[in-house]
Formats: structure tokens, sequence, C-alpha cells
């Protein structure tokens, strides 16, 4: 009798740290979903698609100038996006860096690279009852770093 109960625990613990694993990697994969939507839609220009990934509550943090903070919400963010969807620019490239995960919270870094800028934000999503949303923004811009090359002379 003793070997069938520890049996019977042995495989309730699997079963949970099962679920919990599934779980996790659920959260992630949802979380991912909502970080390629909102990296699509700045891609594209797609106000849609980039304020579906945002809360209601959602603002933009930024220094300008590395001495002013600024603040913007999301209804004025969403204004930038004022011209039609259109297909990625080929010097255009965005990826998320990382994701970390803790029950119904999470941070997440992404890049996006222009032809001029690459951009590192830094996201705060929270898991409500309708899914995972960005409620907050930080973001830096540095100029990419180029490099001349000398003309070869000709001989």
């Amino acid at each position: 009798m003793r070997k069938v109960l520890l049996l019977i625990g042995f495989n309730l613990l699997f079963l949970n740290a099962s679920a919990q694993t599934d779980d996790k990697s659920s959260d992630w994969h949802q979380i991912e979903k909502t970080l390629n939507l909102y990296i699509d839609g700045v891609g594209t220009s797609d106000s849609v698609k980039v304020s579906k990934s945002f809360h209601d509550s959602w603002q933009l943090k930024y220094l300008e100038d590395d001495q002013q903070l600024n603040i913007i919400k999301k209804a004025k963010y969403i204004e930038r996006f004022n011209t039609a969807p259109h297909a990625k620019s080929s010097n255009w490239s965005g990826r998320i860096v990382f994701i970390d995960v803790t029950n119904t919270a999470a941070v997440a870094k992404v890049e996006i690279s222009t032809s001029k800028l690459l951009f590192t934000d830094y996201f705060n999503l929270m898991k409500t009852k309708d899914g995972w949303f960005l409620v907050d923004k930080i973001s830096t811009r540095t100029p990419h770093k180029t490099v001349e090359v000398p003309a070869s002379k000709s001989k």
C-alpha cells in the first residue's frame, strides 16, 4: 500500500510540474505574439496592430537630449501612425532580445533597426483576463556606427 501511495504521489508531483511548465510556455508564446504584433505594427505603420498590443494605460517614457524626461500616452503615440499601412522597408528590422516572465508580470527588450538608428525598447507587460498587454515602454536610440572605407587608388 505504501508503494502505491508513493507512486501516486510522484505521478501527481510530475503532473503538476508539467502543467506549470505548459502554462509558463503558453505565457511566453502569448507575450512573444504581443511583442511581434507591436514590432509588425511599427514596421508597417499599422496603428491598429500597435494599438492592439497596448493596454489602455500604456505610456512611453524617453529622454530628450539626454536631459528632459518625456511621457507620451497611448492616444498621442498612436497619432504618429498617420499613413496607411505599408510593407516594411528593406533597411528596417525588429527583434525580441529577451523576455522574462513572473506570474502575471513580464519584462521584454526589443530592438528596432532603421537605416540610421537603433531603437532599444524595454517593455513592462501585464496579463489581464483578456491576455498579455504592453503597459509601459522606455526607449532610447543610438545612431548606427558607420565606417568610411577609403577608396582604393588606381594604379
